[in-house]
């Protein structure tokens, strides 16, 4: 089976999540965009394609399948990827707990543009300001002890007990945290070992630590999810 994932050319954004799980399996896919250019999305937007509509990418393609949104797309490779294990009661924790990570992303997102998407950052920075704090001094620490409880309850290596695209995601989103509030997570990093421990395993996983030492694995930057604005972190 070869996959097609489409997502943004220049970012990794909600994307990074659904490449961590393709090249972890070592499965075949395109990066369409990355290959034809974000042009190749519009169709899939405007609804001039064969199969379901999605409202934005990520999506995958899966024969006449179009599959859209991230909790979803790793719900659906989980199995066939052996990213997720055989039980139905396994499979719908995975799946819970990949929607509570799309939250935080979500409001991560939200801490840079608190009003409206459309707008850039330097016309909402007032609000940026307060709702950054509320994510660094309440929201993070909230949504990182419940995962920290989750491994623990795991067994301390794992978010499931075994490998699942749940370790990928959680260390795809401590990372971006890193690059986002590199003051606060160190002030916070400290009080989750577990999760940092995961990190470092994962990153250390034979396909994932060749992927980030490749030219597929972008670097973040300031027109995605995660971005660094001094002002939103931490004082220094």
């Amino acid at each position: 089976m070869r996959y097609q994932l489409y997502y943004w050319s220049g970012i990794q954004g909600r994307g990074e999540f659904i490449r961590l799980a393709l090249e972890d399996a070592a499965a075949s896919y395109d990066d369409v965009a990355r290959d034809q250019g974000d042009d190749a999305i519009v169709p899939f937007l405007d609804g001039v394609h064969h199969g379901d509509l999605p409202f934005a990418p990520p999506f995958l393609k899966v024969g006449r399948m179009v599959i859209a949104q991230v909790a979803n797309i790793l719900q659906y490779l989980g199995p066939p990827l052996g990213l997720v294990p055989a039980s139905e009661g396994r499979r719908l924790y995975a799946h819970q707990l990949q929607l509570t990570i799309s939250d935080l992303v979500t409001e991560v997102h939200d801490s840079h543009h608190p009003i409206a998407s459309g707008l850039y950052y330097r016309e909402q920075r007032k609000e940026a300001a307060r709702r950054a704090a509320d994510l660094r001094e309440a929201r993070l620490p909230k949504f990182l002890d419940y995962f920290e409880q989750v491994l623990k309850r795991g067994g301390g290596q794992h978010a499931l007990r075994q490998h699942s695209y749940v370790d990928l995601s959680l260390y795809q989103l401590m990372a971006g945290l890193d690059f986002a509030f590199p003051r606060a997570m160190q002030r916070l990093g400290r009080d989750y070992p577990l999760l940092r421990a995961l990190g470092t395993r994962v990153a250390r996983r034979p396909r994932i630590a060749a992927y980030l030492d490749s030219p597929r694995r972008l670097a973040f930057n300031q027109d995605g999810i995660f971005r660094h604005y001094p002002e939103l972190d931490d004082p220094a």
